[in-house]
């Protein structure tokens, strides 16, 4: 028999602070928008879980001892591994240093020494305890606080074109901000055509996630320096030698947080931390 004639749908809801972009071939609308909802529907479920914008979410909920979902165990267990690997160039219990550098960049004002070293004595991915069969999480200083920003949007991604395979439809592309995840190309072609910043023409990819970080489109310049987004946990400061860097990984779930460590670790000796990782491809740019 031949094979069914596939639709190209697009789809587009607010998650985790960006629009959430969905892309997908199908057999007909109703198949489409069932496969979109679920995947939207699993966004919405791990915002809930890993927001630390929300009050009410299983993050800002959590206390140290306490054993956690499935799918929170999964990523924080995954984000100590690269905050290990990288020597805390990604450190998944940066949460108080990243609060205060939310306020720095709303006052264009640097945080005082004593406001940082106070933010960075609660800081220290090796202070985290797994139990892997209870799933509980302990964390070993008072006070200390989780932020996974450089992780669950890509873990998302992973997680909405497998909805999407649920569904039957298994060339997808889903774009959460600077992370991408495909799973088989379009019809007739070799891959998904995705445009990477500073690069002439656009790559081919098929069932691998991408992630691009960087100060491209998030800094703030206080004092005539330019600061990213992307906090240094050694200073508690914004990145400021401007690199950006892009990651294509079997999973969004590797690509998200090794292109914010990438940044993160700038002029200190990446290349052990990038061998650690089989199946990946890692572009460094200097604007």
């Amino acid at each position: 028999m031949p094979s069914p004639t596939l639709l190209a749908f697009e789809y587009t809801e607010l998650h985790m602070g960006v629009g959430v972009r969905i892309k997908l071939y199908a057999e007909s609308e109703n198949q489409a928008e069932r496969a979109a909802r679920a995947a939207f529907d699993r966004f919405a479920e791990l915002e809930q879980s890993m927001s630390d914008y929300r009050p009410s979410s299983e993050i800002n909920q959590f206390k140290s001892g306490q054993s956690v979902s499935k799918d929170l165990f999964t990523v924080i267990e995954q984000a100590q591994k690269i905050s290990r690997l990288s020597q805390g160039g990604f450190d998944i219990t940066a949460a108080p240093l990243v609060q205060l550098w939310r306020a720095t960049r709303e006052t264009q004002t640097l945080p005082s020494p004593e406001s940082l070293a106070a933010a960075k004595a609660r800081v220290g991915y090796e202070h985290i305890r797994l139990d892997p069969k209870t799933r509980a999480v302990t964390l070993a200083i008072p006070n200390m606080k989780l932020d996974l920003g450089g992780i669950a949007k890509g873990y998302a991604a992973d997680q909405a074109l497998i909805a999407l395979k649920r569904k039957g439809v298994t060339r997808a592309l889903v774009h959460a901000g600077g992370d991408i995840a495909v799973s088989g190309p379009p019809p007739g072609e070799k891959g998904w055509s995705i445009d990477v910043p500073y690069q002439k023409t656009p790559i081919n990819l098929q069932n691998v996630a991408i992630s691009t970080s960087g100060d491209l489109n998030q800094f703030v310049e206080i004092g005539g320096v330019r600061y990213s987004h992307i906090i240094d946990s050694s200073t508690g400061l914004g990145v400021t030698n401007r690199v950006i860097c892009t990651v294509i990984a079997p999973r969004g779930i590797i690509s998200d947080p090794v292109a914010t460590a990438v940044c993160a670790m700038d002029g200190r000796d990446t290349a052990a931390f990038t061998k650690a990782f089989r199946g990946i491809k890692i572009h460094v740019m200097r604007p």
